[in-house]
């Protein structure tokens, strides 16, 4: 897997990350995949629900300590 774009949101505060992210999926070209990082503990249930219901792919979610990683891919 090739991550084409990588968003660093870490330290910034809720709901910024999943906003940013909404707001980069549609730059996304098809086969395109981004990387989400960030710290905010609602992202883990905001950012896959936003993607998906937007008909992007969740290839990925980890969680790190604090750190969430969101790998979407747009199909």
């Amino acid at each position: 897997m090739e991550i084409t774009y990588t968003l660093n949101l870490q330290g910034e505060a809720c709901p910024y990350p999943a906003i940013a992210t909404l707001d980069a999926l549609p730059a996304l070209k098809s086969g395109e995949i981004l990387e989400v990082l960030c710290d905010c503990p609602q992202s883990i249930n905001s950012i896959p629900h936003d993607a998906t219901s937007r008909g992007f792919e969740m290839l990925a979610i980890e969680q790190d300590g604090p750190t969430l990683r969101f790998v979407i891919k747009k199909p």
